[in-house]
């Protein structure tokens, strides 16, 4: 199954339209394009799929998606190599 995952951006590099940014996941920082939400800023939260930033949200819905995610155990498989724990 393929997840869109929460996380706030830490670091913006590059110029639009080939923006990236560093994404973090709880203790997990990934790079993700920025392609698909140019309007996108630090500190700001994203949903994440396949190392695209597909939409922003705010933090309270990111907090609810990202427990309801952690919950039924879905993020390990998406954000680490496999066998690999969270935090």
């Amino acid at each position: 199954m393929c997840l869109a995952i929460p996380g706030k951006i830490v670091e913006i590099q590059g110029q639009p339209p080939l923006r990236t940014a560093r994404v973090q996941f709880g203790g997990i920082v990934r790079q993700v394009s920025l392609g698909f939400v140019p309007e996108a800023g630090l500190g700001d939260y994203v949903m994440v799929h396949v190392g695209f930033a597909i939409s922003r949200i705010d933090a309270v819905q990111a907090e609810r998606a990202y427990n309801a995610l952690h919950e039924m155990d879905m993020l390990e498989g998406e954000l680490l190599p496999h066998g690999a724990e969270l935090p």
